[in-house]
């Protein structure tokens, strides 16, 4: 059984259709490459498969169960976690309270009750060797990496054992040898069973750690292959419109 399916679906704002009649599904721990021009319909697509707002048509299936998202919160109950291209961490906090930003720990008996830190900070350590990474619970935010603070901000999707994990652009702007950690933390989580959907513009990226690639053009899936069925020439000319469809 698909972890995600995606049956149908179609998205309209008004007089503008931004997704229509999409098909597709991912597996527990398969990567998919999701790629597209500007203005493809991949923002909107996710935004549907993250609670953000529901499908106009269609249906979103989670382990076979039809679900009506109509908020993120939603979606995140049942297991599915976005990391965004602005990875919306606080700067002047460290890694372990980024981590438990919203869902912190406490300890005691209210009124009496106060943040268990230690228990933070030790959880998050344990999210960060699982992931293989360099990054420490205490360490600010605003000194670190481009590729530490996607850690902390993956780190932050294994603390509610997210199935799926969808990444948007998270190699863009930073350095190769950050590129090379973020590419690790994805084989990382597809190692544990999670599945990603990597939305990029970046061919060699998705061509490194991808199983598939779904390939969108102005709201409509023209191509779905496995990665080592396809070149970075034929993706480039199905992103184009110079290939019509594969």
């Amino acid at each position: 059984m698909a972890l995600l399916e995606v049956r149908n679906v179609s998205k309209s704002f008004g007089a503008i259709h931004a997704v229509n009649d999409i098909s597709w599904s991912i597996e527990p721990g398969e990567v998919v490459g999701l790629m597209g021009d500007n203005g493809a319909g991949k923002s909107t697509l996710v935004k549907l498969i993250a609670g953000n707002f529901p499908p106009t048509d269609g249906e979103v299936l989670v382990d076979g169960e039809v679900c009506h998202f109509h908020k993120p919160i939603q979606a995140r109950a049942k297991g599915i976690e976005v990391v965004y291209q602005d990875l919306a961490l606080a700067d002047n906090l460290t890694a372990a309270q980024n981590v438990f930003l919203g869902r912190e720990l406490n300890k005691g008996f209210w009124p009496f009750r106060v943040l268990n830190k230690q228990a933070m900070i030790d959880r998050s350590a344990q999210l960060f060797d699982e992931l293989k990474s360099e990054t420490r619970p205490r360490d600010l935010v605003k000194k670190m990496s481009g590729g530490q603070r996607q850690a902390v901000a993956i780190a932050r999707t294994r603390l509610s054992n997210a199935k799926l994990v969808l990444m948007d652009e998270p190699t863009a702007a930073i350095s190769v040898r950050q590129v090379a950690e973020v590419l690790e933390l994805i084989r990382r989580l597809k190692h544990q069973g999670v599945a990603v959907i990597l939305i990029s513009h970046r061919m060699p990226d998705v061509f490194a750690v991808s199983d598939r690639i779904i390939v969108m053009r102005r709201g409509t899936k023209v191509a779905d292959k496995a990665t080592t069925s396809t070149s970075p020439e034929e993706i480039t000319g199905l992103i184009t419109g110079a290939i019509r469809a594969a």
